[in-house]
């Protein structure tokens, strides 16, 4: 992205794994093995068929550590502070929610640190799972709602919310506007 950098061990990853599908060779050549970042990348393949979220995020689990480990969507632009998170011990997810842009309808809900399975905010596409918030799951193809929800009726799903600097730039039209904005927005 012309605004930043790809992350850096600095900023608290020194570790990456990057799910590959859609131009996922151009993504891989562009990335390498992450040395120039300070960081060592690892890809899990799906490009003979997208996972959808869950399913990738489970079908890279055999590279992530055993512990928790964040997930940051490839199509967002944010300031977020990386380094803030965690993961209290009796939870399997934590989420970083944001304000809900005008172009989308809240996702979720968030009271006294908790996570809601309805409500006002978008998921931010930054969280931090256990292996076990995937239990049950064999390989195969499935969305995160699903699983979420799961985790957020069980009381096992915290979240935050953060005001700062935070772009889904998923559509090509809305990556235009955020490289005609102004840097330091």
């Amino acid at each position: 992205m012309p605004h930043a950098d790809p992350g850096r061990a600095d900023e608290g990853f020194e570790r990456i794994v990057v799910n590959l599908s859609w131009l996922g060779s151009q993504i891989r050549d562009c990335l390498g093995d992450g040395a120039r970042y300070g960081a060592a990348i690892t890809y899990s393949d799906e490009t003979s068929r997208a996972l959808e979220t869950a399913g990738g995020i489970f079908h890279a689990l055999p590279h992530l550590s055993p512990g928790a480990f964040a997930v940051v969507n490839g199509d967002i632009y944010t300031d977020f502070p990386f380094d803030t998170l965690s993961l209290a011990a009796n939870r399997d997810a934590h989420l970083v929610l944001v304000p809900t842009p005008g172009y989308l309808k809240g996702d979720f809900g968030l009271e006294r640190g908790e996570a809601l399975a309805a409500g006002r905010f978008t998921f931010s596409g930054i969280g931090v799972y256990r292996a076990a918030f995937f239990d049950g799951c064999v390989e195969g193809v499935f969305p995160l709602l699903p699983l979420l929800v799961r985790s957020m009726e069980a009381g096992r799903c915290s979240a935050e919310l953060y005001t700062g600097l935070w772009e889904d730039v998923g559509t090509p039209e809305r990556l235009a506007a955020l490289n005609a904005a102004p840097l330091g927005r």
